[in-house]
């Protein structure tokens, strides 16, 4: 390692066991990995290296990164996977460096425009709304009532109406129905202010999608801070290839056909009165949206294109939607010139129909595919490779790149990640995680289950898992890897426990946490979401059930395409695509069970396939090596016993 730069040497400093942290956070105890990331990051800001860090759980990763990037004293832009670590950098973390270092660095948060309130929208929804009776009638008044004190307009400060509610598209703005310049509101736009506040910051805290929107030339209006940043860091890195993936590709979604329904239905009335037929052609293009949903999968699935496509009433639903929105941007043109709403659905009936267009034509560089939820579904064109595309955009921005997460490498070997951003030579530093995993946490590999594939497996997991949550005073996850398994093991366990049973679907994932942490010692059964992102700490959660290694669904034709197109060139796309996946995965919800140097617990792995081929060891080899494993169903019980004696012993305190 080169000598240390003065950068490196102020941030060892600030680290330090009497360092400014110590004395600014009460109860901070340095940590070795911490302060070796904070270094490594320390000096990639200062040569403007790219970094790659898997550092794990209890690192203390957000310091390690945000100390540096503020010391710097550079433009940094940081980048997070989810709302949620958004705004506890935000909110909680850079206050905290802030005070350390005594810099009064201006840093803001920002957020992809459909978070903000729109003015306008608003207005132009309270006037169709007035004399009607509209579902949500209770939300507006809120949200109109809301909207005369608020001072950023970021929906998330209004908490009396739920993220997922209705009444937020209609009152928000998407970059295909913003009216830009020509807004009667633009001299007060939430979402230019926050623009205008990120540019003047130090540093800048954004979201994944929010990045990739605007690195894709989807204008979402973040584009001009981009080329003025020093440095680029982005935490749950290992999202990235997923997320971009969907920004370089492009999708219709019923959504935004049915906001491009119900936003000329409102235009017409304001500024075309005269014209009903608007209406009528508007009404047409949600029957059309209504009568694609109709012949797709019930309930959720993903599905491949071409297979959907050999369909005779698909065939004759996407023709009735091509006309719909054919017929109803048409008539738009004839009337644009009346008025600015006009003007804005009849360029998105334009792109809608572009975007259609592109869907159906085929192309050897992408797939072609279908989503489907249980009143909604989107066309989606992905591309099979977007390594070479992300190397391109990163390329633009001659700045040091930080990419971290818990879970990137698989072993200790950082190719498959390098290989999915097209990332070639990069800086990597795997850390460990401080925990004392060897009195922390057990184990439990059950035995005499039978294969993964065979009927009855999830009854026996259940029957596995049983004793075990019963033994734990505390809180249980159960990770499945299908929602089928989930559903078939909720059944079982309504009749086996008397414990708060809560279910993936039966609420939404944020009210079913709460639900969970409050109750204490609640078993909660979760597919996909659940495996990461989710931070319980203490005896809320202190056993973690996973049915399955994580290995995605064989027929998920992303996943097939892929690997048919790395098949084709010769590659491996089990060794090569679907272990690797599935590996960080599994770290993944590994992760989920010790979050704190308090936290006790057991880890169940049911899957027999960890004993099985080469494969297996890596599985294996991706578990904490100081924790204990066991086969014994009598130890794995043994160790909540041990838990509560030692909590006896300790006067209730750990």
């Amino acid at each position: 390692m080169s000598q240390a730069t003065p950068l490196v040497e102020r941030v060892r400093g600030v680290f330090a066991a009497d360092g400014p942290l110590t004395e600014t956070l009460s109860g901070f105890v340095p940590r070795v990995q911490q302060v070796e990331m904070a270094a490594a990051v320390a000096e990639a800001l200062t040569d403007n290296e790219t970094l790659v860090v898997e550092a794990g759980t209890g690192v203390g990763k957000t310091f390690a990164y945000l100390l540096p990037a503020l010391a710097s004293g550079g433009k940094v832009i940081v980048s997070t996977g989810t709302k949620n670590l958004q705004d506890q950098l935000f909110r909680k973390d850079l206050p905290v460096v802030r005070r350390a270092l005594r810099r009064e660095a201006r840093c803001t948060l920002l957020k992809g425009r459909s978070n903000y309130l729109c003015r306008y929208r608003l207005r132009q929804y309270v006037e169709f709304s007035a004399g009607r009776e509209v579902e949500d009638a209770a939300q507006l008044r809120l949200v109109d009532a809301w909207s005369r004190r608020t001072p950023d307009g970021d929906t998330a400060g209004l908490a009396s109406v739920p993220e997922q509610a209705s009444i937020w598209p209609k009152v928000t703005s998407t970059a295909e129905n913003c009216l830009g310049q020509e807004c009667p509101d633009i001299g007060d736009c939430h979402v230019l202010q926050a623009r205008r506040a990120a540019q003047e910051a130090d540093v800048v805290v954004i979201n994944h999608h929010l990045f990739f929107a605007d690195l894709a030339l989807k204008e979402e209006g973040f584009g001009e801070i981009l080329p003025s940043a020093n440095a680029f860091i982005l935490d749950e890195a290992h999202q990235l290839p997923e997320v971009a993936s969907n920004f370089f590709g492009m999708k219709v979604s019923s959504r935004v056909l049915s906001e491009l329904a119900r936003d000329t239905v409102a235009a017409s009335i304001n500024e075309a009165p005269d014209q009903p037929e608007l209406r009528d052609l508007a009404r047409d293009l949600e029957f059309a949206v209504r009568g694609i949903r109709s012949v797709l999968a019930h309930g959720a699935s993903r599905q491949a294109w071409d297979a959907l496509a050999a369909r005779e009433e698909v065939t004759a639903a996407l023709d009735e939607l091509g006309t719909a929105l054919q017929g109803l941007q048409a008539a738009l043109a004839a009337v644009a010139e009346r008025g600015r709403a006009l003007q804005a659905v009849e360029r998105r009936a334009r792109a809608a129909q572009e975007r259609l267009a592109r869907f159906l034509e085929p192309d050897v560089e992408a797939v072609r595919w279908c989503e489907t939820h249980t009143r909604s579904f989107s066309l989606n064109l992905t591309p099979l490779d977007i390594a070479g595309t992300f190397a391109k955009h990163k390329a633009r921005y001659p700045a040091a790149w930080v990419f971290t997460s818990a879970t990137l490498a698989v072993g200790d070997d950082f190719t498959h990640f390098n290989a999915q951003l097209g990332l070639a030579s990069p800086r990597s530093l795997l850390l460990g995680s401080p925990f004392d995993y060897a009195r922390q946490a057990l184990i439990y590999r059950p035995q005499g289950l039978p294969q993964p594939n065979t009927p009855g497996y999830t009854q026996a997991v259940v029957a596995a898992a049983l004793p075990i949550i019963e033994a734990n005073s505390g809180g249980t996850f159960l990770l499945f890897t299908s929602h089928r398994a989930l559903q078939a093991a909720a059944g079982l366990l309504a009749h086996k426990t008397e414990r708060l049973l809560l279910v993936q679907g039966g609420a939404s994932r944020r009210e079913l946490l709460e639900q969970f942490r409050e109750a204490g010692n609640a078993v909660l059964l979760g597919a996909q979401s659940f495996w990461e992102g989710v931070d319980v700490q203490g005896d809320a959660l202190a056993c973690v059930v996973m049915d399955k290694l994580p290995f995605a669904a064989p027929d998920d034709p992303l996943l097939k395409a892929r690997s048919d197109a790395l098949r084709a060139k010769g590659g491996n796309p089990f060794r090569d695509v679907q272990l690797p996946r599935a590996v960080i995965a599994f770290k993944q919800g590994v992760g989920r069970l010790i979050r704190d140097i308090h936290d006790r617990g057991v880890l169940i792995v049911c899957d027999p396939r960890l004993d099985q081929g080469s494969y297996g060891s890596v599985f294996r080899n991706s578990l904490p090596a100081a924790a204990p494993v066991t086969r014994d169903e009598a130890e794995a019980v043994a160790f909540f016993a041990g838990v509560a004696a030692d909590e006896r012993s300790a006067g209730g305190v750990m």
